[in-house]
């Protein structure tokens, strides 16, 4: 039932690059997509309202953190995530895998799962992929992720031992689904040894999940080196299937991996660098506390149509954040998610258009950060 709920249609393709649509019980998410992170059940100060009106698709939220931070359990009793969110588009949790393992002090590895030590509080709790699972159907999303270890990309003993830590996971969470209203993602390992790459998508994609995602990048390694590993792990996985590379997302990441065949993306940058006063334009990051903008009546960019571009001047933005005013980090989190989400939306239409491989010249050309 799953398989037909998510049906995945792949409309162009230009190179490696690939246009589409992944249909949901929550609506369509046109390919390739970029997903705002809403960490907490929010996308830092922005209403789900104001993610309607910057038309996301996709929004990711975090199951580790929902956990310990209202509860799950409390989530499945206001009616899941689209509910307790006023969010009705399509959702995303991960399996918490990541924020488990980047807790390197205060977490041991097992066969059956991990122990850890809550960032809150230091309660200490158990994860397992049945219990990952268990979670992710509590809140509902449309898309959940198979719970996996997210390991060290270099040491290449630990990674062929954690690779096959994460495919037994993977079956494991694959078990465990009771929902058949949520598609389960299977997740590719390996750091950046092309083999263990190429062994792990073979494995991922031979369970036949509704789609496949592309752990542990973008976590320390060179750009050459992400891209070497995307081009194996796309050059096995299966073509009829979304892929989602995890945790990655600046504007040359998404041109760049794009053209290597990913649909999917997710990042907290678009929201970060809003809280730490920087803008994100097609010619690269602004530093909204430069002086020279103290008197400067034009927008972040003359050519965006996000309503901070349209409503109100660099100076403006400036003096919020000189007082410390907290629409600063609002109005900026809506530039810059809106300026990724239509740099996707121009790709999709160059790949339909047969003109991806221009577009990415001439922008990555223009784009100095």
């Amino acid at each position: 039932m799953a398989q037909n709920i998510f049906e995945y249609e792949l409309i162009a393709e230009d190179g490696d690059a690939r246009a589409g649509v992944f249909h949901t019980p929550h609506g369509e998410i046109p390919t390739p997509i970029f997903a705002p992170v809403g960490t907490q059940a929010t996308v830092k100060s922005l209403t789900s309202r104001q993610l309607t009106e910057l038309d996301a698709k996709l929004v990711l939220a975090n199951t580790y953190h929902l956990y310990l931070r209202p509860g799950d359990d409390l989530v499945a009793d206001m009616g899941g995530l689209h509910a307790f969110m006023a969010w009705n588009g399509p959702i995303l949790t991960d399996s918490g895998g990541f924020q488990v393992f980047s807790l390197s002090d205060t977490r041991q590895i097992d066969e059956d799962g991990v122990t850890f030590k809550s960032h809150i509080d230091g309660s200490t709790h158990r994860f397992t992929p049945e219990l990952s699972i268990r979670i992710q159907e509590n809140l509902g999303a449309d898309i959940m992720m198979a719970f996996d270890e997210c390991a060290e990309p270099y040491d290449r003993e630990y990674n062929c031992r954690s690779m096959e830590r994460t495919h037994r996971w993977a079956e494991r969470s694959q078990a465990a689904q009771s929902r058949q209203d949520q598609a389960l993602f299977g997740i590719v390992q390996g750091g950046v040894f092309p083999d263990l790459r190429e062994e792990s998508a073979r494995f991922i994609a031979s369970l036949d999940f509704p789609g496949n995602a592309i752990g542990g990048l973008s976590v320390g390694e060179t750009k050459p080196e992400m891209h070497a590993m995307i081009k194996v792990v796309n050059d096995v996985l299966p073509q009829g299937k979304p892929r989602y590379l995890m945790g990655v997302g600046t504007p040359r990441d998404l041109v760049e991996c794009i053209g290597l065949g990913i649909d999917i993306f997710d990042c907290v940058l678009p929201t970060r660098l809003a809280r730490h006063n920087a803008a994100m334009t097609d010619n690269g990051r602004m530093n909204m506390m430069n002086a020279q903008y103290a008197q400067d009546e034009r927008p972040i960019s003359a050519t965006c149509t996000c309503y901070t571009c349209q409503t109100h001047s660099r100076a403006y933005i400036r003096h919020l954040i000189q007082s410390h005013e907290m629409l600063s980090g609002t109005l900026l989190s809506i530039h810059n998610i809106h300026t990724l989400l239509n740099l996707v939306a121009r790709i999709r239409a160059a790949i339909i258009a047969g003109e991806y491989q221009a577009f990415a010249r001439a922008y990555l050309a223009q784009l100095k950060a």
